[in-house]
C-alpha cells in the first residue's frame, strides 16, 4: 500500500492542522499579514460598490418601521424574553461597539466585525449570533442598501427607543469588511477567559493594564461581571471599571450612565448547567449551520438560557425605559448569591414581592432581580457614588446622559461628521467628533506655493512638517490627519515626535502665507510638503505636479480636546527612523503597526520609506538609512544599497547597524532595523527590488506622489463622497 494511500488529494485550508503556515514555520519573521487583510477581492460587492450611493436610495423611516416590528415579533426557535427583543438587540449593538479603544482606535462596531472571528465566538458574546439570525430577515430585505454594521449597531438604538428612551439619534455611513481582522491585538493569553494577572503589571492596580488593552480578560468586552478574576470586591472592580471605560473615551459621568443604562433593560442568563453548552460559532460542527453555544440536551432556551451564568433582570419592569435601576440599587440591601449556573451575581435582603420581575415566560412567577460586581461598584465607589445619587433623584437628566453617551459609544469610531448619514444625525457638534469648519477653495494654489518655495525652507523640513501633520490619521477610527491643523495647536505643537523648535520655525514662516492668500493653514502645510517632494522630483529629473484639492480647514484650541488627543501622539514613526524609547515590540514591528493605522498597503510603506529616506526627513537629522550623497533628491539610493552585494551588515549598538564596504572596510552608511527589514524580508525585498532595477526610477517617483497624496488626503472625507 502506498504511504499516501487514504490521504485527502486537495490542498487543506489553513484552519486544519494539516501542514502549517509561513507563521508556524518562523514565528520570529515579520508578517506582514496586517497590511493586506482588507484586499479587495474579498470583497463579493466589487470594486465599483459605493455604500454611502447605497444608502441614498435607504428608506430610513422603512427601516426603522420594520426594526421596532422585529422587537416583539418572537421566534419559538430562540424565543424573546417577556416577548421583546430589546435586551438580546441591546447587547449585540454594546458589544459590537464595545470593542473600541482609544489608543490605537481599533475595535469598535465600525466594520461590521462582530460577525467573524475571534469576536463572533467571545465568550462575552455567547448567544448573541442568535441575534445576528433574528436580524437576518430585515438584512435579506435590505440587502446592501444597509451595511449589517450600520445595523448591528442600530438594532440596540431602535431597541431602546422601542421601550421608551428618546435616544440622541443615529448616523449610518458603516462599511463592512469582509474576513476577520485577525491581526488585532487582544490580549497575551492564549485561552479565553485567563486570570487577568497576564496583562497587568499588578491586577490590584488597573492602570497598569497593558497598551492597547481595555478588557480586562481575553473574551472579554469590559470587566468580569463577577468580579476582577471571578472574585467578589466592588471596589476593586471600581477601579477597572473606571480604567476600562476611560480607555474607551467615557468619563465617570459616562460610564455611571452606560452601566445603568445597559442594565435598565434585558437580563442576564444562566438558569441552567454551562458546561452542556457547546462550541462557539467558529468552533461548533457544521450541523449546527454557523450557530453556536447549543445545548442538545436539556431545554435551553426562554427561561432555561445559559449564556452569562449569571441569572435574572436588574429591574423590576426590564422591557421598560425608566428608573428602576437605581431604585432597587439604593432601596435594598444586597448579598452575595450564586446562580443555578453556579456564578456569583448579588441579590436583594427581603425585596417586597411587587419589586420582583416576573418570569420570562410566565408572569404568575417573580423571581428576585441580581446585580453584578460592577453594579455594586455603582453605590460603593464613592464618586460613582454621588453620580448615581444624581441620576436617581433626576430620571429626566439620566435619561438626557445615558442616550447622549449611548450615542457616543455607538459612533465613537465613525469619525467626522462628515461621516454620518441619514435623518438622524444631530446637529450639535460634539467635541469628541474633532469638529473642523471647512476651509476656503478660491483661493491662488500656484501663489502660494511660489512663496513657500521663496521662504527658503528645506525640502526636508516641508516634507517632515507636512508628513508629521498628517501621520496622526488612523483608519481604525478616522481620527486625526492634517485638516484642521492641529499640529499648530496643543497638544500636538508640543508633542516630542514633531519636533517643537523646528515645528515652530517652520510654522512661523507659512501662518503668514496663509493669512494673506485666504488659505487655511492646514493647506499651506500639506502645499508645502507638496512643493518639497515637487522640487526633489525635479532635481532628480522629474517635472512633476503633486496633485492637491483645497478645502482643509483650521480647528481652534475650542474644538479641540486636548486629552482625547493624547493617545493619537507617535511614540514612534519608522518613516521619519524614530522611536521615542526602546520597547518590547521590533521597530520593523512598530512600522507595520503605524503603516497599517495609516491605511497603506506594504507596497506604499515600502516606496514612502525610500522616498523620505532620500529626502533627508529623518528624526533630528539623522543619518541612519539615508543611503545617498543626493539628500532631498527623490532617488532610488535606499533601494539600490539595500539589495547590493557590496556592503555588509554588522550591529554596531541598539537597533544601529553598520554598512561595511566587503572589498575597503570603510563603513560607509549606518541604518536601524526599520531600513534593513526592506533587504532582509524576502516579500519587502521584492518590492525594493522594483524600485532598485534600471528602469526603476520612474515609477519609483510616480508611486511615491500617488503614496504621498494618499497620505496627505487620508482623512479628506468631503473628497470621498
Amino acid at each position: 500500500m502506498s504511504e499516501n494511500s487514504g490521504k485527502c488529494p486537495v490542498v487543506h485550508g489553513s484552519n486544519t492542522k494539516v501542514g502549517a503556515s509561513n507563521v508556524n514555520w518562523w514565528p520570529k519573521n515579520l508578517n506582514l499579514d496586517i497590511l493586506h487583510q482588507h484586499d479587495t477581492k474579498s470583497n463579493p460587492l466589487g470594486e465599483d460598490f459605493d455604500y454611502h450611493e447605497e444608502l441614498k436610495t435607504l428608506d430610513f423611516a422603512a427601516l426603522k418601521k420594520d426594526l421596532h416590528a422585529l422587537m416583539t415579533d418572537s421566534q419559538p426557535w430562540w424565543p424573546a424574553d417577556w416577548g421583546h427583543y430589546g435586551g438580546l438587540m441591546i447587547r449585540m449593538s454594546w458589544h459590537a461597539a464595545g470593542t473600541y479603544r482609544t489608543t490605537d482606535g481599533r475595535g469598535g462596531g465600525g466594520t461590521g466585525n462582530l460577525r467573524f472571528a475571534p469576536l463572533n465566538s467571545f465568550p462575552d458574546n455567547v448567544n448573541l449570533d442568535k441575534a445576528r439570525r433574528i436580524l437576518w430577515p430585515i438584512k435579506q430585505k435590505y440587502g446592501n442598501k444597509v451595511s449589517w454594521a450600520d445595523l448591528l449597531v442600530l438594532a440596540g438604538t431602535i431597541a431602546y427607543e422601542s421601550m421608551g428612551l428618546k435616544t440622541f439619534g443615529f448616523g449610518f455611513g458603516r462599511t463592512d469588511i469582509w474576513h476577520p481582522e485577525k491581526d488585532i491585538y487582544w490580549g497575551p493569553e492564549t485561552e479565553f477567559l485567563a486570570p487577568s494577572d497576564a496583562r497587568y503589571k499588578d491586577v490590584k492596580d488597573a492602570s497598569t493594564m497593558e497598551n492597547p488593552l481595555a478588557a480586562v480578560q481575553m473574551g472579554l468586552i469590559y470587566v468580569n461581571p463577577e468580579g476582577v478574576n471571578g472574585k467578589s470586591d466592588p471596589l476593586l472592580t471600581a477601579q477597572h471599571v473606571r480604567e476600562t471605560f476611560a480607555r474607551m473615551a467615557m468619563n465617570d459621568e459616562e460610564t455611571v450612565a452606560l452601566t445603568a443604562g445597559g442594565h435598565t433593560v434585558g437580563k442576564a442568563h444562566g438558569n441552567g448547567d454551562a458546561s452542556r453548552l457547546g462550541p462557539s460559532p467558529e468552533g461548533a460542527d457544521i450541523s449546527e449551520a454557523g450557530l453556536g453555544w447549543m445545548n442538545h440536551t436539556t431545554r435551553s432556551i426562554g427561561r432555561d438560557t445559559v449564556s452569562s451564568g449569571i441569572e435574572g433582570a436588574w429591574t423590576t419592569h426590564p422591557t421598560k425605559w425608566d428608573g428602576g435601576y437605581f431604585e432597587l440599587l439604593f432601596k435594598y440591601d444586597w448579598e452575595l448569591k450564586k446562580s443555578p449556573a453556579g456564578a456569583t451575581q448579588w441579590e436583594p435582603i427581603n425585596i417586597a414581592e411587587e419589586d420582583k420581575p416576573v418570569d420570562v415566560e410566565d408572569p404568575s412567577i417573580r423571581y428576585n432581580p441580581m446585580m453584578t460586581d460592577a453594579d455594586m461598584a455603582m453605590i460603593k465607589d464613592p464618586i460613582y457614588l454621588e453620580i448615581s445619587k444624581r441620576f436617581h433623584a433626576d430620571p429626566a437628566y439620566f435619561s438626557e446622559v445615558f442616550a447622549r453617551a449611548w450615542f457616543k459609544l455607538t459612533h465613537r469610531d465613525l469619525g467626522p461628521k462628515v461621516n454620518y448619514f441619514g435623518p438622524d444625525v444631530p446637529k450639535e457638534d460634539l467635541i469628541w467628533q474633532d469638529p473642523i469648519a471647512p476651509g476656503s477653495t478660491s483661493y491662488d494654489v500656484a501663489a502660494v506655493k511660489a512663496k513657500i518655495a521663496a521662504t527658503g525652507i528645506s525640502v526636508s523640513d516641508l516634507v517632515a512638517t507636512a508628513w508629521d501633520s498628517a501621520r496622526t490619521f488612523r483608519g481604525s477610527d478616522k481620527r486625526g490627519g492634517a485638516n484642521g491643523s492641529r499640529i499648530r495647536l496643543a497638544p500636538q505643537k508640543d508633542w516630542q515626535g514633531n519636533e517643537p523648535a523646528r515645528l515652530a520655525k517652520v510654522l512661523a514662516a507659512l501662518e503668514p502665507i496663509a493669512k494673506e492668500s485666504g488659505a487655511s493653514i492646514a493647506d499651506v502645510i500639506v502645499l508645502a510638503g507638496n512643493v518639497g517632494v515637487e522640487t526633489a522630483a525635479k532635481a532628480a529629473g522629474f517635472d512633476i505636479t503633486v496633485p492637491f484639492a483645497a478645502g482643509r480647514g483650521d480647528a481652534t484650541a475650542e474644538q479641540t480636546d486636548g486629552h482625547s488627543f493624547a493617545p493619537l501622539e507617535p511614540i514612534h514613526d519608522g518613516f521619519r527612523n524614530w522611536l521615542k524609547q526602546e520597547y518590547s515590540a521590533k521597530p520593523e514591528e512598530l512600522l507595520l503597526d503605524r503603516a497599517q493605522l495609516m491605511g497603506l498597503t506594504a507596497p506604499e510603506m515600502t516606496v514612502l520609506m525610500g522616498g523620505m529616506r532620500a529626502l533627508g526627513t529623518n528624526y533630528g537629522g539623522t543619518k541612519h538609512g539615508v543611503f545617498t550623497e543626493k539628500v532631498g533628491t527623490l532617488n532610488t539610493d535606499f533601494f539600490s544599497v539595500l539589495t547590493s552585494m557590496t556592503y555588509i551588515w554588522e550591529p554596531a549598538g541598539e537597533n544601529i547597524y553598520n554598512l561595511r564596504n566587503r572589498t575597503t572596510g570603510e563603513v560607509k552608511f549606518t541604518a536601524t532595523r526599520a531600513d534593513l527589514v526592506f533587504g532582509s524580508n524576502s516579500i519587502l525585498r521584492a518590492y525594493a527590488e522594483v524600485y532598485a532595477q534600471s528602469d526603476g526610477q520612474a515609477k519609483f517617483v510616480k508611486d511615491f506622489v500617488k503614496a504621498w497624496t494618499k497620505v496627505m488626503n487620508a482623512d479628506r472625507y468631503d473628497l470621498k463622497r
